[in-house]
């Protein structure tokens, strides 16, 4: 595998840059993934809150914090590190369980910060088969080798929005050899509403080997602030709380995260309108006759018409032309595809109708 691509792609930024300076109308950008519902207004509060002591450190161990994410999902405080975002942490893991030759494992369209880690750390990525755009535990496990040292898996993934249910992910947990790091990247579970989904917390207790990571970046609404943690079992979790950056986690974020922990009917409301509008979407995008892989996250992938004037690359340029970006997934090896954010009605209606004047 040569050097990864950049997350969004060139033409994306240019696209951006672009649109902001015209100022024809609003940009609608729903390429990221962020949350149109915003934060909670206590976390907004308390974000208002800290501006007044800025001139206070942050704790370097983000302690409330941690004690808070415990209260709230019944996890021991002692067994969690917070991050400047999760991907510090997948990073961190992957200097610390990984080495040149070693070999990073993760699913054929699996989120691309996978590959990243490992080509950082001079490890080869791997990546396994997949079945109809969702990971396969059979195939995950016929690829582990002597050398595997790191499984990722998204769950929910990204960019494709299918997960693999709780009976399975135990499955691979338990197929795995003992000196294997399972690391369950949970960033978009506060989305999934489907039976028979979990997390993986239950998965950690009574291992030495499985890492949950979380986000407050998508649901909560707090992407700006860069808050991510993990959960792991306590040889695991002093590790890597030797390994972070000292006040990775800055003030004002430690701060909003914890409040927003105080309003889980928020979240529950933004679960509840984006599996509405996800399903609205889904539904008009395939009446234009495009192929939409079922979603349980705040977005979806849509599949286009290959090498035509309808086409992803046509639709991207199309929309762009209206002031609105979505995210091209060719560096994922899927170039007939493109990624949607679910916004607020209003903003998908925006997006249906550019979508429309291409496929009338």
């Amino acid at each position: 595998m040569t050097a990864p691509l950049p997350y969004m792609p060139a033409i994306g930024k240019a696209v951006v840059r672009k649109i902001a300076v015209a100022g024809r109308r609003p940009l609608l950008d729903l390429s990221l993934n962020e949350s149109s519902h915003g934060a909670s207004p206590l976390a907004v509060a308390a974000a208002t809150a800290r501006c007044q002591r800025l001139m206070r450190y942050p704790d370097p161990a983000s302690t409330e914090l941690r004690q808070a994410i415990g209260r709230r999902y019944d996890l021991p405080p002692d067994d969690l590190v917070c991050g400047n975002g999760s991907e510090e942490l997948l990073d961190i893991i992957g200097r610390l369980y990984a080495r040149p030759g070693d070999e990073i494992l993760f699913s054929d369209h699996g989120f691309l910060q996978f590959a990243i880690v490992a080509l950082r750390v001079g490890a080869t990525p791997v990546r396994a088969a997949e079945c109809g755009l969702t990971a396969d535990v059979d195939a995950l496990l016929a690829a582990v080798s002597h050398r595997t040292r790191i499984l990722f898996l998204a769950n929910p993934n990204n960019p494709t929005g299918t997960h693999v249910g709780a009976a399975e992910l135990r499955r691979l947990r338990d197929g795995l050899p003992g000196d294997v790091v399972l690391v369950i990247d949970s960033a978009y579970a506060e989305y999934v509403d489907a039976p028979g989904y979990s997390a993986g917390h239950e998965l950690v207790e009574g291992t030495d080997n499985v890492i949950v990571t979380r986000t407050f970046s998508k649901a909560f609404g707090l992407a700006a602030l860069r808050v991510g943690w993990a959960h792991c079992p306590p040889a695991m979790s002093a590790v890597l709380n030797r390994m972070r950056g000292i006040g990775n986690v800055n003030a004002i974020a430690q701060a909003t995260a914890a409040a927003a922990l105080d309003d889980l009917g928020f979240i529950a409301r933004v679960r509840d309108e984006t599996a509405r509008e996800r399903a609205r979407v889904s539904v008009a995008l395939a009446g234009l006759g495009l192929e939409v892989v079922p979603s349980v996250t705040n977005f979806v992938i849509a599949r286009f018409s290959s090498g035509s004037n309808r086409g992803a690359a046509a639709a991207i340029g199309h929309l762009a032309g209206r002031d609105i970006v979505v995210r091209a997934v060719d560096d994922y090896d899927l170039p007939d595809h493109l990624r949607i954010t679910i916004g607020l009605p209003a903003e998908n209606d925006r997006l249906i109708e550019g979508l429309a004047s291409l496929h009338p």
